[in-house]
């Protein structure tokens, strides 16, 4: 589908500036995209939100696989040296044929957090919460069993991406509603660890802890996923020199309203969010795979 990348690239001044490309269905890769600045201050960061067509959760493995090459052909067009999937549904279904067709390395959601899970879990039980395709997908507890868990606990929880999507506030009597009844059985387990299994749910965070008590500790994905991004970059020497990264974002719907949600992910202002129409990103991943 496209041409690996050349080994000789590796480590040049010109390589190292290349920019590290982050996508997710929405807002809610910007929760990794605020790990990997804080980690990696000096790398420029091309982000895109398919916010048009959000939830990728709710939709079939198949049509997942499609909207998450198109949004990496796009992606491509800015050479980048290191492609994130800051989505855990897109990371769980389609990261086999992410990598298949990326150029540069691949650096999904799932993986890196999945073994920090197992390494503060002490031998106990991990849970998950994520999208209905995700949890369906089999892709954490597959992960965790690989990292030596012995139990793994799932619970779906389809209706925060929108209610985050929205701009909801945590204390929110409707998101708190909600977080009850999808936590309800974890509840019961008190397992040490649980992963929030999307990118969109640190900023829930605070109402999911104090819901299921001090006894478990919440893993945010974003961490684990810039520590695997500054290893990927140190293996290939591709680590920028140190200086002021960048951010660019862009959007497939209402660019203003993503700004002006943006920085409750970010924790700062993204600045001007240029829009993308799902149409290019269609003739992208066509343009992608007729090369």
């Amino acid at each position: 589908m496209f041409a690996r990348d050349d080994p000789d690239r590796r480590g040049g001044p010109d390589a190292r500036r290349r920019p590290v490309a982050v996508f997710d269905s929405g807002l809610g890769g910007l929760t990794v995209v605020r790990r990997i600045l804080r980690r990696l201050g000096g790398e420029d960061v091309v982000y895109l939100g398919d916010s048009a067509r959000v939830p990728y959760g709710i939709k079939s493995p198949e049509t997942i696989r499609q909207f998450a090459l198109q949004d990496m052909a796009f992606l491509l067009r800015f050479d980048p040296k290191v492609m994130v999937v800051a989505c855990n549904t897109a990371s769980s279904v389609a990261l086999d044929a992410l990598e298949s067709a990326c150029p540069a390395t691949v650096v999904g959601v799932v993986g890196p957090v999945c073994a920090l899970a197992a390494e503060r879990a002490g031998g106990g039980p991990v849970a998950v919460i994520g999208t209905e395709a995700t949890i369906a997908s089999g892709a954490h507890a597959r992960a965790l069993a690989a990292a030596g868990v012995g139990e793994v606990l799932t619970a779906p929880a389809p209706l925060l991406v929108p209610i985050v999507e929205e701009g909801r506030a945590p204390d929110d009597p409707i998101v708190l509603s909600v977080l009850s009844d999808y936590l309800r059985a974890l509840q019961r387990a008190r397992p040490p660890v649980l992963i929030l299994g999307c990118t969109h749910y640190p900023l829930l965070a605070g109402a999911i802890a104090k819901l299921m008590g001090p006894g478990t500790s919440l893993l945010d994905p974003g961490e684990a996923t810039a520590d695997a991004v500054a290893a990927a970059l140190a293996e290939n020497r591709l680590q920028n020199p140190a200086r002021a990264g960048t951010l660019r974002c862009f959007s497939t719907d209402n660019p203003g309203r993503f700004a002006r949600l943006a920085g409750r992910f970010l924790g700062r202002d993204v600045g001007d969010v240029t829009w993308v129409g799902t149409d290019e990103l269609i003739a992208a991943g066509h343009g992608a795979a007729e090369t």
